[in-house]
């Protein structure tokens, strides 16, 4: 049985729609992932099959093919797992409601799967759903870990899980998943100092830079470097310099 479920990935900071088709079938037992992955994808084989066995659900050895389209473009990271093991699921009919087609319509999965079949956190959801909402899709089922993050993107549904089991109950029609609600971070800042950069005389380049890595949130490595240089006006005072480099 042939099922289709839609995930998205990242080419540098760009979002793309993957489209991960799942086909099981009678034949010798064989599990393979084609569409350029990369190591960290097809190692998901086994954290995929050992969590759906975790989940109490038995992992029948059948001839297993995921395709994951378009098969141009690499695709790279562990936030397939989740997708490919629903795609098994529905294939193999272990979710078998007839509304399922329903409910993964205009839906993206993504998350990295434990070996206990946990959702754990992935990276890069923020551009993901910027372009899943371009895309015209209405709902992203992803861990709970992203969910706040993700739900800085208004005009979609955030529905966190955490496990496999949720996701297999959900699709099954058995509960319903709580949608997260749209999180506006508060950006006030209510902290008043008595000092700041106006108070220091000099040292623009220095100043300049410390500001733009508090801004981003970036390291910054502060060397302090003195030397003594002597005046030769009056051939015994020697003058302090201070310089700082980063």
């Amino acid at each position: 049985m042939l099922s289709i479920v839609n995930s998205m990935a990242l080419n540098g900071i760009n979002g793309y729609l993957i489209s991960i088709q799942v086909d099981i079938s009678a034949g010798m037992p064989v599990f393979e992932i084609v569409g350029l992955p990369d190591i960290s994808v097809k190692e998901s084989k086994q954290r995929v099959k050992t969590a759906i066995k975790n989940c109490g659900i038995e992992f029948l050895s059948r001839r297993i093919i995921v395709n994951l389209a378009p098969a141009d473009i690499k695709k790279e990271g562990s936030m397939f797992d989740l997708p490919i093991a629903v795609g098994i699921l529905i294939s193999s009919n272990n979710i078998s409601n007839k509304k399922v087609q329903e409910l993964i319509e205009d839906t993206i999965f993504i998350g990295e799967l434990s070996l206990s079949g946990k959702i754990q956190k992935v990276n890069g959801i923020l551009p993901i759903c910027i372009e899943a909402r371009k895309l015209g899709i209405k709902k992203v089922i992803l861990p709970k870990e992203n969910a706040k993050e993700a739900a800085i993107i208004d005009e979609l549904e955030i529905f966190p899980v955490e496990n496999l089991i949720d996701v297999i109950e959900y699709l099954n029609g058995e509960i319903k998943l709580e949608r997260q609600e749209v999180y506006i971070p508060n950006m006030k800042d209510e902290k008043q100092f008595q000092v700041d950069f106006s108070e220091v005389k000099g040292q623009e380049s220095a100043k300049r830079a410390l500001e733009i890595a508090a801004a981003g949130g970036h390291n910054c490595i502060l060397i302090r470097k003195s030397r003594y240089r002597k005046n030769y006006a009056s051939k015994k005072n020697y003058k302090h310099t201070t310089k700082y480099y980063f």
